[in-house]
């Protein structure tokens, strides 16, 4: 959505395929395809290379394929389906390429993740966090493959800890949440050294991303970096930030981290200068707290 949002700013037109209907999604995800809406052609029903994906690129021509998309359901889950998750995220990929490239595709943008293997800033060897982790890195290598072989300039665009309104259930509503009940939330793995950065400004880094690729003509990486910090002084932060505009106690616990399962650094490189993208900070965080008031 926050991808969306930024492109179309940008004076892009987004055409936005969804796996279901506008009305089969609930919660949160029903209020960002909301949104999203007002941003983006929607198109409904519509997977990565299936049918009415390649209907789509057929009848349609496109500067830039932003391929974002993963199967990520179970994706904590050590049972996660790595070859299932392959072959969904790359459907008829060399068939999507060659249809696309015929009709003017000039770049191509793969959205890598922090958690892939070789990826990131950390512990030695870069190994994934995970079956999800390992299944992103694949797709990439096949998106890396294709390109290559098509001669269609791609971008790796690889996000860390994205947080920010329109969340998924994760770390940060689980401490709003805590705090609203006027409980302590305690935070158990506060010594793993991660990356997170706002989403809108994500989003930003993402567009002016783009915008790179295309007028370069040129492969490129880019690893957005945001608060480069233990997740315990994250969560210190963000109860900071949160009990001024809230006015919640925002009581924190820093537990006895027993859980090293995942790797104890990784890291985003790139810093981003958010001045030159028109992005502020304390609108941030007042955007974040509006978005939790509601």
């Amino acid at each position: 959505m926050w991808f969306a949002e930024s492109l179309a700013a940008a004076g892009a037109q987004v055409v936005a395929p969804i796996r279901g209907s506008m009305d089969s999604y609930e919660g949160v995800r029903a209020a960002r395809v909301k949104r999203l809406a007002s941003h983006a052609d929607v198109m409904e029903g519509m997977s990565f290379g299936d049918e009415a994906f390649l209907g789509l690129v057929r009848g349609q021509a496109f500067d830039v394929l932003c391929h974002h998309a993963a199967r990520v359901a179970d994706y904590r889950s050590p049972d996660f389906d790595v070859p299932l998750a392959l072959a969904e995220n790359t459907r008829n990929l060399r068939q999507v390429l060659e249809t696309m490239r015929g009709r003017g595709l000039r770049t191509v943008i793969s959205t890598g993740s922090v958690f892939e293997q070789d990826e990131g800033v950390g512990d030695r060897p870069h190994r994934a966090f995970s079956p999800y982790g390992l299944s992103k890195g694949m797709t990439w290598q096949a998106m890396r493959y294709w390109c290559g072989v098509m001669g269609i300039p791609l971008g790796k665009f690889v996000i860390a800890n994205p947080f920010g309104p329109y969340e998924e259930p994760r770390f940060c509503s689980y401490l709003i949440n805590t705090w609203r009940k006027g409980e302590t939330a305690e935070v158990r793995t506060p010594l793993y050294l991660r990356d997170n950065i706002h989403v809108d400004l994500l989003g930003l880094a993402y567009a002016d991303f783009v915008r790179e690729v295309v007028t370069t003509k040129r492969d490129a990486r880019l690893g957005p970096s945001g608060y480069r910090e233990t997740q315990g002084a994250f969560a210190e932060r963000f109860a900071a930030e949160m009990r001024e505009r809230l006015g919640l106690e925002c009581r924190l616990v820093l537990g006895r981290q027993t859980d090293y399962s995942e790797p104890a650094v990784r890291l985003n490189a790139d810093p981003i200068d958010a001045a030159a993208l028109g992005w502020d900070e304390e609108r941030a965080w007042d955007a974040l707290a509006m978005y939790y008031r509601r």
